[in-house]
């Protein structure tokens, strides 16, 4: 209770970062920071800010829209009936104008990079939010379409830096794409309850049972796969050397362990350690694309 006074209580300021989720759109603008490290040629201070403020405000619009749309189902979870909006603390209003106007600087932004990275950006919120959202409580499938948009990030920082939608980028958006699955998945089975109270369908079979568990390992090992690709000649020129593909490899094995305890065990403890690992592995593997084009 004292903390959901608090929360109303909070200046308008403070709701937004909460209505935008600004942590979650921090991390995932760090996808096209690092898709911007493996493509640049000549580094461009001034495109590398718009791509990062612009797609900041961007991600954090379709967040925003997203708890305006999902309002009436987050106040039946307990994980998000502390958003502005379910509080009360923000009206419908406030938010549409706030998420309408970031929106738009954002995608604003990503013109004055190019006009194919505002386009992509403008596609990832469509997806999201005329496509995922509204699919959550009809069918699992919401799953597939929500990784569309949570995969071009990671291909978005390529664009801005090339002007150009190749291989390369077709690489970054796959690579992020299966990463999605064992991810949400995760998510899905941990805040299973959570999201049953909202009619929310975001496990596979809609069960934490072995089908879904099957699954989660086998778009992990389709993840990893997918992961070590650049290190063959027909990824153009987004390739990495022998010592990457070996650390590749070694974080990917560590998330398929993991993966496949959760199949076995079929509880939220291991369902919690992949969340994490997932985290990691996409990080990690990030981390390496980018070290091994600066350094090696």
């Amino acid at each position: 209770m004292s903390e959901t006074l608090n929360i109303k209580h909070k200046s308008l300021f403070t709701q937004t970062l909460i209505l935008i989720k600004y942590r979650l759109s921090f991390s995932v603008v760090l996808s096209s920071v690092a898709s911007y490290l493996l493509a640049f040629e000549i580094f461009s201070l001034d495109t590398f800010i718009l791509l990062i403020i612009g797609g900041f405000l961007i991600v954090g619009s379709s967040n925003g829209f997203n708890q305006i749309i999902e309002r009436e189902s987050d106040s039946l979870m307990s994980r998000t009936s502390n958003r502005p909006l379910s509080l009360g603390s923000m009206s419908i209003y406030q938010a549409i104008i706030i998420c309408s106007i970031l929106g738009l600087i954002g995608l604003f932004m990503l013109y004055t990079i190019n006009f194919r990275t505002a386009f992509f950006g403008f596609i990832s919120m469509i997806i999201y939010l005329a496509v995922y959202t509204p699919l959550k409580p009809i069918t699992p499938l919401s799953v597939f379409f929500g990784a569309i948009p949570g995969a071009i990030p990671f291909m978005l920082g390529w664009v801005a830096a090339t002007n150009k939608f190749s291989i390369e980028t077709g690489i970054l958006f796959m690579i992020q794409f299966f990463w999605q699955f064992p991810h949400f998945w995760a998510i899905g089975w941990v805040s299973y309850d959570d999201y049953e109270k909202a009619g929310f369908k975001m496990l596979p079979t809609g069960k934490r049972d072995n089908t879904t568990a099957f699954l989660i390992v086998f778009y992990t090992i389709w993840m990893i796969l997918v992961s070590i690709l650049p290190y063959f000649s027909f990824t153009g020129k987004f390739s990495i050397g022998l010592p990457s593909l070996v650390l590749i490899l070694v974080a990917g094995i560590f998330m398929l362990i993991q993966a496949l305890r959760l199949m076995k065990y079929k509880d939220n403890q291991n369902a919690i350690r992949l969340m994490y690992t997932s985290i990691f592995y996409l990080s990690f593997i990030q981390i390496i694309f980018v070290l091994d084009k600066l350094l090696l």
